[in-house]
């Protein structure tokens, strides 16, 4: 009995180091996210360096109101709010994983601003200035994604309409948000580069690490259970889209080499409300940048139908 009780501990103590470790590794935000250009360091954005140069200073420069609620679960969250022009659409972004919304949307706001759109642009929890520091892969992001909305048609009066518009964690929280009760001014949701689930993104980064997938899986959900307080498989994009009651556009680069192209196309599975494209040559979060007059004619045509009066 004492042997067993031994090796019972032994493996208990295996599997709450393991999950700790992995918790600090995929789901703790020991840094906030980076308002800085550095982001784009690597060679492979050369060709489009004076661009995202341009971008990212006139988004930067562009001022705005520092706007907060409070969460769910109690966490401050912050925001940017830019005014274009009263009455108009309100385009709320949510950037990605241990991003920022100044990188993120810095071509993205251009178009906002461009189609005469107020923009919000959050600090997701554990991200910029807003409080947290567990990121659970929009498993309870979308609880704020709904909190957000909620503070703008409280904020803007009850005929606001709301273009909820994400890049790729933030684009897969987007859609799981969508299987909330979200308020009737939501009329549409963007999603750029979105992965299909928790599980899918995870599993693939960790393979791309020469890990096992399935040996790190019962550590990355006891990590997120035990430290995190959330279950890594309680929600995913998938599910969520499946109980829309909004138009979905999905927009993905062919070339993704982070969250892989036909994970969108696993989550576009509701024909009626999803329209997806995809982009030749596009790595992740690259499609604005690789084809823009594209880009910019497919969001401005789907916009204009959302925000259309309905008969």
């Amino acid at each position: 009995m004492t042997v067993f009780l031994f090796l019972l501990c032994a493996i208990a103590a295996i599997l709450l180091m393991g999950g700790y470790y992995t918790y600090r590794i995929a789901f703790y935000s020991p840094k906030k996210g980076r308002d800085k250009i550095s982001t784009f360091a690597s060679h492979k954005y050369d060709p489009y360096r004076k661009e995202i140069n341009r971008l990212f200073c006139q988004l930067s420069d562009r001022p705005y109101e520092e706007v907060s609620i409070v969460s769910f679960d109690g966490l401050t969250l912050f925001g940017r709010y830019y005014h274009v022009k009263d009455g108009a659409p309100l385009d709320i972004g949510f950037h990605g994983y241990r991003s920022s919304a100044l990188t993120d949307f810095a071509g993205g706001s251009e178009l906002s601003f461009s189609m005469g759109h107020n923009l919000l642009l959050i600090d997701e929890r554990a991200h910029g200035r807003s409080e947290g520091r567990t990121i659970t892969f929009g498993i309870q992001e979308r609880w704020d994604v709904e909190s957000w909305a909620r503070y703008a048609v409280e904020r803007f009066g009850a005929d606001v309409q709301i273009i909820l518009y994400g890049v790729s964690m933030g684009a897969a929280t987007v859609l799981m948000a969508a299987g909330l009760d979200l308020p009737e001014n939501v009329k549409g949701i963007i999603a750029d580069c979105p992965y299909s689930s928790p599980g899918d993104i995870i599993r693939k980064v960790a393979r791309d690490m020469h890990m096992p997938d399935r040996l790190a899986w019962p550590f990355v959900k006891i990590g997120g259970r035990v430290y995190g307080g959330f279950d890594v498989d309680e929600m995913d994009a998938a599910r969520a889209v499946k109980q829309a009651k909004i138009p979905i556009l999905i927009i993905h680069g062919e070339s993704d080499s982070f969250v892989p192209c036909e994970m969108s196309d696993i989550v576009a599975e509701n024909p009626a409300l999803v329209t997806r494209y995809t982009f030749p040559g596009a790595d992740h979060g690259f499609s604005y940048l690789v084809d823009t007059p594209r880009y910019k004619k497919i969001v401005t045509e789907f916009a204009e139908k959302a925000l259309a009066p309905k008969a």
